[in-house]
């Protein structure tokens, strides 16, 4: 299978994407990421249904800040293999993949950004792997179970996803969250209709490609049955316990995870953390807040180069 961008990406789309592609192996998959820049890597990870074109406003303005950015396409999603197969899309599968990459790539003094997905297959690999992080940035994610949100509870969208037949026939055949749902969740969607909208629903253009996009939320703990339960658990524990340098930036005008439940939550698990931050932005915040972020990074990592000269 031809992965590669010249021939996945139309021609509109690589002039906002000029980045040279890369490909890993991860655990037998085949993972597209972007390396650009030298320094202590800045690891962008993105959740469901988008992929590494969502960081496309704060790549840039990291690397002029003297950092190594890697930008890596969740197996299933953006220019990365897309299993077909359900058993392939394991929470614990997609952290593996994860961290193959971040081991073949023999990363250490990871800033780890986690958005959405990211949040928890990120932090699992930054539990899981402390000696290669040196800190996290989080935003609009959770790390805990039974369920993440009020949100999640509701008849329609989440439960109907869950549910056997329907989920496939909305997300999958009709797309409804590769093209509706991110849609909705940010603020400028005049500008993100014109920009971006189609990016996303090119790389993903068939129903066997949008197989993440509803498998995904089945992994969302809605009950004490939930198969990815005990991974939360572990967790919302074991980040109870993390004392690495960390910073919480939110959306404020998020309703996926509201920024006043979501944020004081991190806040409680990370008493330590700066923040939270908020900036304009639905779920989907990098789409109407890159810059502004990405220069929250650059600031909160000049601070921890400070500190650490000083020490």
């Amino acid at each position: 299978m031809d992965l590669s961008l010249e021939n996945t990406l139309p021609e509109a789309v690589r002039a906002q994407w000029p980045y040279k592609p890369r490909y890993a192996d991860a655990n037998g998959w085949r993972m597209h990421y972007i390396d650009e820049g030298e320094g202590d890597p800045v690891v962008l990870l993105h959740g469901n249904p988008t992929w590494g074109f969502l960081y496309r406003e704060m790549i840039d303005p990291l690397v002029r800040s003297g950092r190594r950015v890697i930008v890596p396409d969740m197996i299933g999603f953006g220019l990365s293999e897309k299993p077909t197969r359900e058993q392939a899309h394991s929470l614990d599968g997609h952290a593996a993949n994860l961290t193959a990459l971040m081991r073949q790539l023999d990363l250490t003094r990871i800033m780890l950004v986690c958005h959405d997905w990211g949040g928890p297959t990120g932090l699992s690999f930054a539990m899981s792997n402390p000696a290669r992080v040196r800190a996290l940035t989080i935003m609009s994610t959770w790390a805990w179970p039974l369920p993440p949100a009020e949100f999640h509870t509701r008849i329609f969208p989440w439960r109907m996803m869950h549910a056997p037949l329907v989920g496939p026939y909305l997300l999958g055949k009709h797309r409804a969250l590769a093209g509706r749902g991110v849609y909705l969740s940010v603020v400028d969607r005049e500008k993100f209709g014109r920009s971006a909208q189609a990016v996303y629903e090119s790389a993903l253009p068939e129903p066997a490609s949008r197989l993440l996009t509803w498998v995904w939320p089945r992994w969302i703990p809605l009950d004490e049955n939930a198969r990815a339960l005990p991974r939360f658990r572990w967790l919302e524990q074991k980040l109870s316990q993390c004392k690495l340098p960390a910073m919480i930036i939110w959306g404020r005008e998020d309703d996926v995870f509201d920024a006043a439940t979501f944020s004081h939550r991190f806040k409680q698990l990370l008493p330590h953390a700066e923040g939270p931050f908020l900036v304009t932005g639905r779920h989907f915040l990098q789409e109407d807040s890159g810059p502004e972020i990405a220069d929250l990074i650059r600031h909160f990592l000049n601070r921890l180069d400070e500190r650490e000269r000083s020490q």
